[in-house]
């Protein structure tokens, strides 16, 4: 067994301990996040005259030769020999260059080791994710300026409420993503700080120059206090919230598509590359990445509340506990990818089916308020106009009718109000187009929000 440690101690680590303890298994990940902070180490060493500028070059020679064969499958991780991927590195640094490789961690603690490597990799993570949801955005973006005519109902309470289109719908999900994108800009200015040299919570005696660690890895500047350097997972539960909200926003999403793709609705047609049938009835297709994505929510949402749960009742400064925070956040930042990267390949290529949402917009009362807004332009006062159409409303409904397919003669029988004109009043191009402030389904107002959000992702 490799190990950083051991000469206070007299008897070899039980196995069983050695196994519970080590975390080789999943920090093995940040292997090249382990390597750029030595080799940023080692040359802010040698700036210092700590280490001689050939001792450097050693050292970031052995350890460029480590990872290079560990990416091409030359070497080998084995969990049962190395505690954790510091270890690993540090051993066969040692076994290749000598007594040099004693010196890698000259001025460093494991503690703030794992702190800017686990810094280093969700700092990757995040600029992947936004990434990921820029694509995403863009998808979106192409679709609502197809579909800028595209009628369909709005809906509130799962009921049919006013006519929009598709380009306003997916319109909504555009600013969900986009505040996600926000979100994620904060966390990465927050969270761009050094925890190099901090040691293992007190700093170091060694004349280290922090500042310059940190302008090494294109971080702002070295953390401020060693202790909170080395206990801090603030950033890695902001990430994991942000996640957590990005996977709420798209099982939103899911889910309007599974009932959009159902036989009742018919609104969609997912294309065959992400559908799925069934074992034993022939006639199925399947929404399968949308219930996965809507599945897999619950899985982020339970990484941030066991780091929530992990971090609770800490004291300063470094506990073994914070090892865990790395499984769980591993497998969200796989989750949420995978999901944007699936979900947005599914949406790219879905089919809507555009005839079937303006008759369902048109079935569905959607002008009622619109008949409403008709009467109070003629002089009804707005609740006497609401309790006309309520009326009318339940007519068509005897009638199995919309409120268009009614003759002037109907209608005048219910207001004399009404006259030639509400048949124009009503229809589904003039509630959408006669909606023109900010942010309404107006085609004017919605290529004003496509042209922002395009300058946007530029």
């Amino acid at each position: 067994m490799a190990q950083l440690w051991g000469g206070r101690f007299t008897k070899e680590t039980d196995w069983k301990v050695y196994h519970f303890n080590a975390s080789i298994g999943f920090d093995k990940r940040l292997l090249n996040e382990d390597i750029e902070g030595s080799i940023a180490h080692v040359t802010m060493l040698a700036k210092q005259q700590i280490l001689t500028e050939t001792e450097r070059d050693q050292i970031i020679s052995g350890l460029r030769g480590i990872l290079d064969d560990t990416l091409s499958g030359k070497l080998t991780i084995d969990e049962d020999t190395y505690e954790d991927v510091h270890s690993f590195v540090e051993a066969h640094l040692i076994d290749r260059i000598g007594d040099a490789g004693k010196k890698l961690h000259t001025g460093r603690s494991r503690n703030d080791q794992v702190a800017l490597d686990m810094k280093l990799y969700t700092r990757k993570q995040v600029k992947e994710v936004d990434g990921l949801i820029k694509e995403l955005l863009l998808v979106i973006l192409q679709t609502m300026e197809d579909n800028l005519e595209t009628y369909m109902p709005g809906f509130t309470h799962l009921q049919k409420a006013q006519p929009i289109t598709l380009a306003h719908h997916f319109g909504a999900y555009l600013e969900m993503f986009t505040r996600d994108r926000s979100r994620l800009s904060d966390i990465y200015e927050r969270m761009n700080y050094c925890p190099l040299g901090a040691g293992a919570l007190a700093g170091t005696t060694y004349p280290l120059d922090r500042e310059y660690s940190a302008q090494l890895m294109d971080f702002q500047g070295p953390t401020l206090n060693s202790m909170d350097s080395v206990a801090d997972r603030d950033y890695l539960i902001e990430f994991l919230a942000a996640l957590s909200t990005i996977m709420m926003h798209l099982s939103r999403f899911s889910e309007e598509i599974i009932i959009w793709n159902s036989n009742e609705y018919q609104f969609v047609e997912i294309d065959d590359a992400y559908s799925t049938g069934s074992s034993i009835m022939p006639q199925k297709k399947n929404p399968d990445i949308a219930e996965l994505v809507r599945g897999k929510t619950g899985r982020v949402y339970g990484a941030l509340v066991s780091l929530l749960t992990t971090m609770k009742g800490l004291p300063l400064a470094y506990n073994k506990d914070m090892q865990e925070d790395k499984e769980v956040a591993f497998d969200a930042f796989d989750t949420v990818k995978d999901c944007l990267e699936l979900f947005t390949g599914m949406l790219r290529t879905m089919k809507f089916k555009k005839d079937r949402m303006e008759k369902s917009a048109m079935n569905g009362f959607t002008n009622a308020t619109d008949a409403a807004d008709y009467l109070v332009g003629k002089g009804v006062p707005f609740r006497d106009a609401h309790g006309i159409i309520g009326r009318l409303v339940l007519y068509c409904i005897e009638k199995n009718t919309s409120i268009d397919a009614l003759s002037l003669k109907e209608l005048k029988e219910i207001s004399p109000v009404f006259e030639e004109d509400i048949y124009d009043a009503v229809s589904l191009k003039t509630c959408v187009e006669k909606r023109l402030t900010i942010g309404a389904p107006g085609p004017d107002a919605m290529k004003e929000v496509i042209a922002f959000h395009k300058a946007r992702l530029q």
